[in-house]
């Protein structure tokens, strides 16, 4: 097998917020594309950056009152973390705001300007009075023009799904400030993307694309290609056009470049040849893993731009379709837009890139992930057929073989099925059908099971006769489960890396076709538990509270009094109805699956009360027990997910750790009312 040299790309994540599973999808199929290359001994880099580019990352740092560069670096850290704790290994992860993004931007620009690729011309844009910015299109909302909806977006209709420009909106309004916008003139920057037709055509049919996606794009050639702005004005958060003061790259055309750029920041650190990857007489190969909405800007002006500056094109382009949840669009309001933080807060990230590789293909159809399904396949798979063949047969080779398998192979014929499986399962790893790749493996392991449960070492071993046939028996499944690792080890890198410690052995493709004989091995550890369901609910309404959270005001800690604003006058007989009493917190207890309540038992001299309090951020329940407290004696009963809350402490403060239960003197007695 000759030896290739392999560049892989995601679509560049925009700094603009946490990561999702919708977002972990793309990186965990391009991480297993990636380590699959790696594992079978290709020279192969994975490279990645942030998008940090735009108005809204301009306009959210405002928001923020930091700069748009301590907002990317901060969303940066987060992100990178998530990668890392999903075992998304980059060769290298930069950003699109670099020195190097922005020579190579500058150097691409003036190629295409010095061939006569970029045009000039005066548009009518629409203009926020009160901001005195222009308004990208998502920043106008109106009434649409072909249905009547009203509030809009400025580019797109939700109702009917008629696309249109901001300009022919019907009572459009500034969604940054409410200002009904007003057109002004301005100059911008076109690439010619028509000059490339020709080119495109050959490209999109030449096998660089999914056939469904080539045939989609058609529709751009039917209805002309058109010329493509790509400047914005000032106030803009990029790069400056070369030889154009106050006008800006717009963020789609610096963003790819981006991948350009991650790689020519790991070239300068180690040494690596950047024309070898990316010069026109390339011989790498280069793939961009992307999801299906962004197909047009990968597929239609990048390799435009690629050709007209003189570099090569993209070998592929794969798109994958969005992730669905319980067979819907992801729900903040149901608990189904998952952040991969609050997944990994609950659960094995080794689960979600089992159950994505089960279920993924090369097609661009959405992946549902079905959360009862979830548990089930990788209880089923992972646990009850993977790994219940080295449970079985790990402690009989430790405790009666001094940790050393047999010199004999068992079966021979069998272990040979399994090793001369590896070309289709690289096949289909190679083609992008995980699916089919995993439905083979687990093919494998049932033939594992079978045979060790027609042998039975359970029943041999207790026989001094037949105990060297358990040696052989059990040495066998491990070599079996061996080869099957190895299978599994661009999806579950973790679990690979504890069978090696285990084993004793790496595992590398060549070496799945030589068994381990009269090999010592360590003693077998849990390789992973089972997927709890309380745990799965859990997540999903820990996802319910972020929103929840998400949706109450905010309050600034930096104001002089951290407070939120003081609320409507209420006449002094409203007050005077509010019975306030002296309690004593009997009991507190956390209270399972919520993120921030304590289950409080209070004591009003003689009778008890049941309350949830959200004090959880600052208080553990061991701290106030025993203590007074005042409490709404007379607020009617509210029934929660967790109970009936009978009243309502009093506490003050900012929050998080910055709450005070209002602690009054030790001499008073609880059920006192509070005058």
């Amino acid at each position: 097998m000759s030896k290739r040299k392999i560049l892989i790309t995601s679509a560049l994540p925009y700094a603009n917020g946490p990561t999702h599973l919708g977002h972990m999808l793309e990186y965990i199929q391009t991480d297993i594309w990636s380590r699959f290359q790696k594992l079978r001994g290709h020279e192969t880099y994975y490279v990645c950056a942030d998008d940090a580019h735009g108005t809204p990352i301009m306009l959210n740092a405002q928001k923020q009152g930091i700069t748009p560069e301590e907002m990317v670096k901060n969303v940066s850290v987060e992100r990178q973390r998530d990668f890392a704790d999903f075992s998304v290994e980059f060769d290298n992860y930069h950003s699109t705001h670099s020195e190097e993004n922005k020579e190579l931007s500058a150097l691409i620009y003036n190629r295409l300007n010095d061939k006569g690729h970029i045009k000039k011309r005066t548009i009518s844009q629409l203009f926020d009075p009160e901001k005195e910015i222009f308004l990208p299109d998502r920043f106008v909302t109106g009434t649409c023009p072909t249905c009547g909806a009203e509030d809009q977006n400025g580019d797109s209709c939700d109702a009917c799904g008629a696309t249109y420009s901001p300009t022919e909106l019907k009572d459009p309004r500034s969604a940054m400030s409410g200002a009904i916008p007003v057109l002004k003139d301005s100059e911008h920057y076109f690439f010619d993307l028509p000059a490339f037709e020709d080119m495109l055509k050959e490209w999109l049919h030449s096998g660089s694309l999914q056939a469904e996606m080539a045939n989609k794009l058609e529709e751009w050639f039917a209805e002309g290609l058109q010329q493509w702005d790509i400047s914005r004005d000032a106030p803009y958060f990029g790069f400056e056009i070369p030889g154009a003061p106050g006008k800006y790259f717009y963020v789609w055309l610096d963003a790819p470049i981006g991948y350009m750029a991650s790689f020519k920041n790991l070239c300068d650190k180690s040494g690596l040849d950047f024309d070898a990857f990316w010069g026109e007489g390339s011989d790498a190969e280069l793939y961009h893993f992307i999801g299906k909405d962004i197909i047009y800007f990968h597929s239609l002006f990048w390799p435009a731009m690629l050709d007209g500056a003189n570099f090569r094109k993209p070998t592929n382009v794969f798109a994958h379709g969005f992730v669905t949840v319980n067979g819907a669009k992801m729900s903040k309001s149901k608990g189904t837009f998952i952040k991969a933080r609050t997944y990994l807060d609950h659960l094995n990230p080794e689960y979600l890139r089992y159950y994505f590789a089960a279920k993924l293909n090369s097609g661009i159809t959405d992946l549902d992930l079905n959360l009862e399904d979830f548990a089930q396949r990788v209880n089923s798979d992972l646990v009850g057929k993977v790994v219940n063949i080295a449970s079985r047969c790990a402690g009989f080779i430790t405790k009666k073989f001094d940790g050393k398998l047999s010199d004999v192979i068992m079966e021979p014929e069998l272990l040979a099925e399994f090793q001369n499986a590896s070309d289709t399962i690289a096949e289909h790893y190679e083609n992008r059908e995980y699916s089919r790749a995993i439905r083979e493996i687990m093919t494998l392991a049932d033939k594992a099971n079978q045979f060790i449960d027609a042998q039975a070492p359970w029943v041999l071993i207790k026989n001094e006769d037949t105990q060297e046939q358990a040696h052989q028996v059990c040495s066998l499944g491990l070599n079996l489960f061996k080869v099957l690792l190895t299978y599994l080890k661009p999806v579950l890198p973790v679990m690979a890396a504890n069978v090696e410690s285990f084993l004793n052995t790496e595992l590398t493709w060549e070496s799945a076709q030589t068994p381990l004989v009269g090999h010592e091995i360590s003693k077998f550890k849990a390789l992973m538990q089972r997927v709890e369901m309380d745990k799965v609910n859990k997540m999903v309404e820990e996802s319910k509270e972020s929103l929840e959270a998400a949706n109450k005001p905010k309050i600034d800690p930096n104001s002089p009094l951290a407070k939120e604003p003081i609320a409507d006058e209420i006449e002094f007989n409203d007050f005077v109805k509010v019975d306030l009493r002296v309690v004593k917190i009997a009991k507190a207890e956390h209270v399972e699956g919520a993120e921030k309540l304590l289950k409080l038992t209070l004591d009003l001299g003689g009778e008890t009360r049941q309350v949830f309090a959200g004090i959880k951020s600052a208080y553990a329940p061991e701290d106030i027990e025993g203590k007074l407290t005042v409490m709404v004696a007379n607020l009617k009963p509210r029934k929660m997910r967790f109970g009936m809350s009978e009243g309502m402490v009093l506490a003050a403060g900012p929050g998080g750790k910055e709450i005070y239960i209002l602690n009054p003197d030790e001499g008073s007695e609880p059920g006192m009312r509070v005058m």
